[in-house]
């Protein structure tokens, strides 16, 4: 995150508190409601751009650049932007663009892994004048058979998991190395959000009701960095779902003739032991 980042979001957060949203992190979501499956189901995706723990505000989404499935046998990629379809998304604060996709079980018929890639449009971030493209990856198993769950995609920036994303019991740790360009990011710094409400695929829109209520705003967003090595350890003290966000990590520093911050973004789901 560069100075400039922070400092607006600092001010956001101490001057004005109805801009709270905008004092913590930006994060891309690629939601599904389950990610560790029995069997082959048709699934339901929501790509909304927004802020997780709060419920918005959503920013508008532009036509993704790429939407792709990395099947577990083979590696064989597969377009999915034919699945893609607008919609208007509801959050706490706002009704913005958003896309839905409905993944016909076909696709995900094999055993094993299924890794989904989203890389979006720049969104121009006009209060801090810089645009975010953040590379999101979601991975789904079907009958617990391990896969390629672990294998990088070769996208300009990535979080490389170390723990299956998808089997995490709740108070366990989640560990990851941040990638750019295939290499490891020394120091590289993150940021986690948890999804503090529902999410409703029906009416396209989160629930109004938060799961847990932050003491304070810095808990809205946590803070940390990855290791020498490039690689991050985060803890899950709640189930449900965790976003982890590798900040500017991107060799593109520019579009549009404005200053490029590529994040890279992975969706971990934990569930409680019962």
């Amino acid at each position: 995150m560069t100075f400039k980042r922070k400092l607006l979001q600092a001010l956001a957060a101490t001057t004005f508190t109805g801009l709270a949203g905008a004092a913590h992190a930006h994060f891309q979501m690629l939601y599904v409601e389950e990610t560790a499956l029995q069997r082959a189901e048709n699934l339901e995706f929501a790509l909304v751009f927004t802020h997780p723990f709060s419920g918005g505000p959503t920013m508008a989404m532009g036509t993704p650049r790429a939407f792709n499935h990395i099947s577990s046998h083979g590696g064989e990629k597969i377009d999915l932007r034919k699945y893609l379809r607008p919609i208007e998304w509801q959050s706490r604060d706002n009704r913005t663009p958003a896309y839905r996709a409905s993944i016909p079980r076909e696709l995900v018929r094999s055993l094993g892994d299924h890794i989904f890639v989203l890389e979006p449009e720049p969104y121009l971030e006009t209060e801090e004048d810089v645009y975010i493209q953040q590379f999101t990856k979601l991975i789904v198993n079907v009958g617990g058979v391990p896969g390629n769950w672990s294998e990088p995609q070769g996208l300009p920036v990535e979080i490389q998991p170390l723990n299956k994303p998808y089997a995490n019991w709740t108070g366990g740790v989640f560990r990851a190395v941040v990638l750019a360009d295939g290499k490891p990011v020394p120091f590289a710094e993150i940021e986690i959000e948890y999804v503090n409400h529902s999410v409703d695929l029906e009416k396209n829109a989160f629930g109004q009701q938060d799961y847990v209520t932050a003491p304070q705003a810095s808990f809205k967003a946590l803070s940390t960095y990855a290791d020498a090595q490039g690689i991050v350890t985060i803890g899950l003290p709640r189930a449900g779902w965790w976003g982890i966000a590798a900040l500017d990590i991107g060799t593109t520093k520019t579009h549009m003739g404005k200053p490029l911050s590529q994040d890279a973004v992975l969706w971990v789901q934990a569930r409680d032991m019962k």
